[in-house]
């Protein structure tokens, strides 16, 4: 005689996709689904003191984000400073990023800019210039501002979006580059838009420290 409930035999039933994680719960495989990298990013304003820059660069090593530029300078408040940071990572990573700086304590606001921000990097690029004629047709098509020259050398100054910095230095290479130094990539909304998201100092003091991020800082 036959026992248990009814339904089909055990290997006939359907088997749930995915895989359980190390407390037996199925992990739902949109979950884990590959998500590609994409290159944002995000304006930061905190409190312009002491030590602020080194607790946002340790919060990016101690997660390993993928952090492409960071720069920092002062704002029209003289208490505030203003972090823009390139990142690119996945979504899931940015979405991090964002969360993990709005539980730093002199984090006042954390956004991420739109696609039609303003983004300027500012370049000093030497050269050599045995062509001095040469080297100025090429300074001109980049509007690159000549801050110094000699005998030997040439050093313009070049102001623009990444994609403009990175031409003109490729198109320097022909008459030999002798050093670049960057400055990184500042950003700022456009029009009447804040650059700066929500402040989080005039939340609930949970709610400032988490937002709608409820786990642990150890967590990822």
């Amino acid at each position: 005689m036959k026992r248990g409930l009814e339904g089909p035999e055990p290997e006939e039933r359907p088997t749930p996709a995915g895989r359980r994680n190390k407390q037996g719960i199925r992990i739902d495989p949109e979950v884990e689904a590959t998500h590609e990298p994409r290159r944002t990013v995000i304006s930061a304003l905190v409190a312009h003191e002491p030590g602020v820059l080194s607790d946002v660069s340790g919060l990016f090593s101690r997660r390993q984000f993928n952090i492409e530029s960071l720069t920092v300078g002062p704002t029209e408040d003289e208490d505030r400073a203003r972090i823009t940071i390139v990142v690119e990572e996945p979504d899931p990573g940015i979405d991090q990023v964002e969360k993990q700086l709005r539980k730093l304590v002199p984090v006042i606001s954390v956004r991420e800019l739109e696609p039609d921000a303003m983004r300027r990097e500012l370049a000093l690029v030497k050269v050599d210039a045995e062509d001095p004629a040469a080297v100025s047709a090429v300074a001109d098509m980049y509007d690159a501002t000549a801050v110094d020259s000699s005998p030997e050398t040439a050093t313009f100054e070049i102001t623009g979006s990444r994609q403009k910095i990175e031409a003109a230095v490729d198109t320097f290479s022909q008459f030999g580059i002798r050093e670049v130094s960057r400055t990184g990539l500042t950003a700022m909304a456009r029009g009447t838009d804040q650059t700066a998201g929500a402040d989080l100092t005039a939340q609930p003091a949970d709610e400032a420290k988490y937002g709608d991020y409820t786990q642990p800082a150890d967590d990822d």
